[in-house]
């Protein structure tokens, strides 16, 4: 009996727990990453005390949202490290983490801010991913593919830039504004040694 009853909330919760995630996946889609987290309680059929339960606060919210992606990313960064050329990798990188921050309208902010808040959910992914950018460059810088002035800051920023335009202007312009920026990025030999 005891079991049984041990059993049946975890069941209980866990669907609530997807519902929330499925219902804030939509809403942050549509609304941005401020939207109203009642909203998501209301869309999902439960109170808001029920979210909260789940999901603390809205980092914890969207940090539980990009779990998967989050984690395909860093795969994705870690085969760029070894198995393609340096130019190449970085510039790919800068596409993917692009795409990765602009997933909502607003959500390139939010990883902005928690790279330096360590209280947040988001803090240790958006180290890591920080982590691959530098090592990243390293290896651009290391072969001579990315220009000695150009530092990790300009290459954030440039993420930054292009994940807001993905957003609010299209993803075609947030390509062409990488694709320009780091062709000046990169030198010469990058250049002409190809990157498709």
């Amino acid at each position: 009996m005891t079991g049984s009853t041990g059993r049946r909330p975890r069941a209980d919760a866990q669907r609530n727990r997807e519902r929330l995630l499925a219902e804030a996946d939509a809403v942050f889609r549509q609304d941005g990453t401020d939207a109203s987290l009642e909203s998501i309680a209301r869309r999902a059929g439960v109170a808001i005390g029920t979210l909260y339960g789940h999901f603390p606060n809205r980092h914890t919210l969207i940090d539980a949202l990009l779990h998967e992606r989050n984690q395909t990313l860093m795969d994705r960064g870690q085969e760029l490290l070894t198995g393609s050329p340096p130019a190449q990798a970085l510039t790919q990188w800068v596409h993917l983490v692009v795409e990765h921050a602009a997933a909502y309208q607003g959500l390139a902010t939010v990883l902005a801010d928690s790279l330096s808040d360590q209280q947040s959910q988001l803090h240790a992914s958006c180290t890591q991913m920080t982590d691959l950018s530098d090592q990243l460059i390293a290896n651009a810088r290391a072969v001579g593919a990315l220009r000695q002035d150009v530092t990790g800051a300009d290459i954030f920023t440039l993420m930054n830039a292009a994940a807001w335009s993905r957003e609010h202007v299209s993803p075609d312009q947030a390509d062409r504004l990488v694709a320009m920026t780091m062709a000046g990025m990169l030198t010469q030999t990058a250049s002409t040694s190809g990157r498709g």
